[in-house]
């Protein structure tokens, strides 16, 4: 961390590194099939930021994309095969994998695509079927 509001990144080999600066627009787990298939785990973990927030320092000639659907712009390193970012360019976000900032804390606010879960966790955090509605969801809640 180079500031209060700096955080430094990079994807697992280091040939990639970046900053995001100020604080995420939000943190949470992403229940879905597409970010579960693509961490490869249970459930990702997601910190969004604005596309100005993230400054790419090394390496930018290494990011591949890959988009399953046009919500997601997935990014990884050519040479590790780090994941490092989504884009959600319908949002106008940026998923920064949380993984990939060791110094931010986590601090998640939410559930979204809590009815593909195959990990249910009991947090007391908001749980969503899909995503807010104020993101283009239903905004329906479910229970833990």
């Amino acid at each position: 961390m180079t500031t209060p509001s700096t955080y430094c990144g990079s994807c697992f080999c280091g040939a990639v590194r970046f900053t995001v600066s100020g604080a995420p627009e939000a943190m949470g787990y992403c229940h879905c099939e597409s970010c579960r298939h693509w961490s490869a785990g249970p459930v990702n973990a997601f910190s969004l930021w604005k596309p100005e927030c993230l400054r790419i320092t090394q390496g930018a000639d290494h990011i591949r994309t890959y988009s399953k659907t046009p919500d997601s712009v997935r990014q990884w390193c050519d040479r590790c095969g780090g994941h490092i970012f989504t884009e959600h360019p319908a949002l106008g976000l940026v998923d920064v994998y949380v993984a990939v900032i060791p110094e931010l804390r986590f601090a998640p606010e939410i559930h979204v695509h809590y009815q593909e879960a195959r990990m249910h966790m009991t947090d007391g955090l908001e749980k969503f079927r899909d995503v807010p509605l104020e993101i283009g969801g239903s905004g329906e809640r479910v229970t833990e």
